[in-house]
């Protein structure tokens, strides 16, 4: 797929086959999240992959049942790490920049699952702690975003866009 059919073909899947994903392609998930732009380079998040059947319950009760949270054969957990971007952009890198850096990591990892010919959908609606809990995490990451991804066992619509004239502000 070039990278702007990825782009329309990349749609929220929320049912998932059984079908195991292959370890090149979690690798290259991985890969991708990891080739993401951060501020300073610092990479200021941290990646949880998650396959045991129990933390994957664990995840969907923390995402306030979603069960396609646990119906999907991994689930990645992108935590914000504060302290790492803190340590060379104070307050603004802590709360800010470690957010956006995991954020971009998480962005680069969907897009590649689709071109991979997987599904994926990002989940923002979880209890934090109850997450750090299912991981055995402490306070010190944040978690950002949760990303259930297998191969897809539903063919969704895609949504309709916003207008760009409705989006798009030019100042000149």
């Amino acid at each position: 797929m070039d990278f702007f059919e990825v782009l329309r073909e990349r749609h929220s899947i929320r049912a998932f086959s059984e079908q195991p994903i292959e370890p090149e392609k979690l690798r290259a998930l991985l890969e991708a999240a990891n080739r993401a732009p951060s501020a300073g380079n610092l990479q200021a998040y941290e990646i949880y992959v998650v396959t045991r059947p129990a933390t994957l319950k664990a995840l969907m009760h923390a995402a306030f049942e979603q069960k396609f949270v646990a119906q999907a054969p991994v689930v990645f957990v992108f935590c914000a790490h504060p302290a790492r971007s803190a340590s060379s952009y104070g307050e603004r890198g802590a709360t800010l920049y470690s957010v956006q850096d995991a954020t971009i990591a998480c962005a680069y990892a969907q897009l590649a699952a689709t071109a991979l010919g997987l599904g994926s959908v990002w989940v923002g609606a979880f209890d934090e702690d109850a997450v750090r809990r299912a991981l055995g995490i402490g306070k010190e990451l944040v978690p950002i975003a949760l990303l259930p991804i297998g191969y897809a066992a539903e063919s969704p619509e895609i949504t309709p866009r916003r207008a760009l004239d409705d989006l798009v502000h030019y100042i000149t």
